[in-house]
């Protein structure tokens, strides 16, 4: 398979092609692991590492350590030929140990909604799945441009993007969670900060004066106790109760449950508007 093939951010080449559809491979990412899934090929997956718990049968792959830092040895006894990284950048260890397994080596890094379902197609093509992972990607994109066609033209809306507690982060436009916000007609009041995820203080949030909160959470009673703090803090969109909760690893992950994500976000913004 040519690397000329593969879109650029999505999937890389980086060691050696692949001469058949992969049979073994180890996602180095949790979301990797589910874009696997969702291409149709999660029984070729043999490893993953830890905090890869979705589809919930991922969360029997044996485990080839952190995603910052894999165990070569555990990679090595699974004999894989493909491994999906995350970030060049990081994953600059893999190459060698991808070199002397004689594995191929890709890296997995959807930044925008529309980069999903591509990866999706990619990891087909790379799986030798193309029906089913096309057929995902095309249900994806349709209801990306359901989305973009209800919402385009919404009166806008200001939204804090909770992304940490302790201390307080958020992210900007170009994080994937900015490219949600657009797509549901909402204004990142950070969306202009110079880096993608930055420390800010309760202050700053205040005199941004969001109409919404968004925060990735663990759970309606986590939910539920994030509204009460932004509450107590006097937050005006709190206060009327424009405090959103969506599950964190469906909102922070670039993969399928990220469009559920966004459907859920796109109609609470709506109450938001009023």
């Amino acid at each position: 398979m040519s690397a000329a093939r593969l879109a650029p951010r999505l999937i890389a080449l980086t060691v050696a092609a692949l001469a058949q559809p992969a049979r073994r491979a180890i996602a180095l990412a949790p979301h990797a692991a589910e874009l696997v899934y969702a291409a149709g090929a999660g029984d070729r997956l043999v490893g993953a590492v830890r905090g890869t718990d979705y589809p919930p049968a991922a969360r029997q792959l044996p485990s080839v350590g952190d995603a910052m830092q894999p165990d070569p040895e555990r990679i090595a006894v699974l004999c894989p030929d493909l491994l999906i990284g995350w970030q060049p950048a990081a994953g600059a260890p893999l190459a060698p140990i991808a070199a002397r397994l004689g594995a191929a080596l890709y890296y997995s890094d959807p930044r925008t909604l529309a980069d999903i379902p591509a990866a999706i197609e990619q990891l087909g093509r790379l799986f030798g799945t193309e029906a089913q992972a096309d057929a995902g990607a095309a249900a994806l994109r349709a209801r990306l441009a359901a989305l973009a066609a209800r919402y385009a033209g919404k009166a806008p809306v200001r939204v804090f993007v909770q992304a940490g507690t302790d201390p307080l982060f958020t992210l900007n436009d170009h994080s994937i969670v900015g490219d949600v916000l657009r797509l549901c007609g909402g204004v990142n009041v950070y969306g202009q900060a110079p880096i993608l995820a930055l420390q800010v203080t309760l202050e700053g949030v205040l005199a941004a004066r969001p109409d919404a909160i968004v925060a990735g959470v663990d759970g309606t009673a986590d939910a539920a106790a994030t509204l009460r703090a932004w509450q107590a803090a006097g937050v005006p969109a709190a206060l009327r109760g424009h405090v959103y909760g969506i599950d964190a690893d469906s909102l922070y992950r670039p993969t399928g449950r990220l469009i559920d994500a966004a459907e859920q976000l796109c109609a609470r913004l709506d109450e938001a508007r009023g």
